[in-house]
Order: structure tokens, then C-alpha cells, then sequence
């Protein structure tokens, strides 16, 4: 396998975005949506599956493309060309506030499992497939369920995750646990299970959930502070349609300023 090499630099801090420099003939690959602006020598393609070897021919794409249904995201990517003959950039930018994370493939083995909702874009020639979780308590109660995300190949790869991101590297035999949907990505050598969170009290009125995951190495983890589970379900406590409130906005008016400027509905 040989995927497109590829350059890029990341502009921003909370809301980030990330713009890939393609040779002429070099090809990236990304969801659907995630395109921010590209130059005029640039044309973009959908496509099904993702590009890789692995998803040549007829059956090879519809297979790529069934992979991405069990996934939950759509039946197309879209392949950014640069058919000039100079230097061209496309950019891609995150879906709400965090970072974008690069990831070179072939420094990290060659293989990579992620959350099935952070892949943002890769340099073609990436395989984005399915990795099954083979014990069902993490099916069940991992956060992910059984399926998660695996990136293949010796190409650069970008993820995207909420808030900050920390990597953790993890000595052989050595243990953390950590919230569910705060993990975002790991080495196929990591061990991922999940464990009761103890006490009755703790797991009813502790406030964070009934299960922990834990991971063990040897191997890299890469982690979120921020969620988006955990941001949409702030935005819909707060939000007045919902039945929220708008604690801590301060205005003087407060209920009677909702009404007056429409927000109250």
C-alpha cells in the first residue's frame, strides 16, 4: 500500500481547520460536508468507499461502501483532485469546537482505531473500514458500540475531537479509566474493556455514568475533554424550547428581556 504524501498545516485554536497542499495528480479524501474552500485547479468527486486499494472494482466499493453504513456515516466520501500543474490546497474544518489531530499512519503502524464520528480527512490511498469490539459488555456499554473506525495504510490521516486532546502513551501492563466518550482514538495493541463504575450511590448520584473504560498498554490513547454527546446535551438543558433555562446570562431583564427579544418561544 502507498497512499498520496501529502502536506498540511492547521490554522486556529478552538475552531480549527486544516489545509492540505496536493501535488498535481495527488488526491485527498474526506466525509461529505467537511470541505472548507479549495483552489480553482482542485475538483472534487463523490465517491463510494474510500479510494484505498482495498476498494477497487465494483464489488470492492460497494463492499467500502456497506463498511460505512455499519459505521453511521454516509454512503459517499468525496475525493479532492488536483488535475493543475502546480501546487493546489483544499481545506477541511471541524465540525464544532476541539482539534483536529494528524495522523501519520506509517509511524503508528500502519493501523488505528477511532471513534466512528472523528474521521474528518486523508491523504488517498488511507483505508477507513470497521473494527468490532469482540466483547459485548464494551458493545453494550462502551459508548461506541460494537463498531468503531479503523484507518489503515502509510498515508496521513486527520481526526477531529471536542475540547482538548491529550495522548497518553501507555507502558506495558499499565491501566486507566477513563470516561466512555472521552476516548478518541488507539493503537490496535491497546486492550479496551469496561468496567462498573462500583457503589450503588456512586453510579446513581456521582454524575458520571455507570461505566468507565478502561484501557491498558502497551500503546498510545488519545483523548477528548469535550464530547459532543456531552455538549449537545447542554445546548438542549439550556435551550427554552426544550424546557431549559438561561442560567448565568445575567441580563437584568432576565425572563421579561427573553420575551421582549423573541428568544422565549
Amino acid at each position: 500500500m502507498r497512499a498520496h504524501e501529502i502536506d498540511y498545516q492547521i490554522f486556529g485554536s478552538e475552531m480549527q481547520f486544516v489545509e492540505i497542499e496536493l501535488d498535481p495528480g495527488e488526491t485527498a479524501v474526506a466525509e461529505a460536508g467537511a470541505m472548507m474552500y479549495m483552489d480553482s485547479d482542485i475538483e472534487m468527486e463523490s465517491i463510494f468507499g474510500d479510494g484505498s486499494e482495498q476498494s477497487q472494482g465494483i464489488m470492492g466499493k460497494i463492499f467500502g461502501a456497506g463498511k460505512r453504513i455499519l459505521t453511521g456515516e454516509s454512503l459517499f466520501m468525496t475525493a479532492f483532485t488536483n488535475h493543475g500543474a502546480k501546487k493546489s490546497q483544499v481545506a477541511f474544518g471541524a465540525p464544532y469546537p476541539g482539534k483536529i489531530l494528524p495522523m501519520d499512519l506509517a509511524a503508528l503502524g500502519g493501523d488505528m482505531i477511532c471513534q466512528k464520528d472523528s474521521f474528518l480527512c486523508a491523504a488517498k490511498g488511507v483505508s477507513i473500514s470497521i473494527a468490532f469490539q469482540k466483547k459485548i459488555g464494551v458493545g453494550f456499554f462502551g459508548g461506541e458500540g460494537f463498531i468503531l473506525q479503523r484507518l489503515q495504510g502509510d498515508g496521513m490521516a486527520f481526526i477531529h475531537a471536542g475540547g482538548t486532546m491529550v495522548e497518553k502513551d501507555l507502558r506495558p501492563g499499565e491501566k486507566m479509566r477513563v470516561d466512555t466518550g472521552c476516548l478518541v482514538a488507539m493503537q490496535p495493541c491497546v486492550n479496551y474493556d469496561i468496567e462498573f463504575v462500583g457503589g450503588i450511590k456512586t453510579a446513581f448520584f456521582g454524575g458520571e455514568g455507570l461505566f468507565l473504560a478502561t484501557v491498558q498498554g502497551p500503546g498510545k490513547v488519545w483523548l477528548q475533554s469535550l464530547p459532543f454527546s456531552r455538549l449537545a446535551d447542554r445546548i438542549i438543558a439550556s435551550a427554552p424550547r426544550s424546557g431549559g433555562d438561561r442560567k448565568g446570562e445575567g441580563s437584568v431583564l432576565g425572563a421579561l428581556g427573553g420575551l421582549l427579544d423573541g428568544d422565549n418561544r
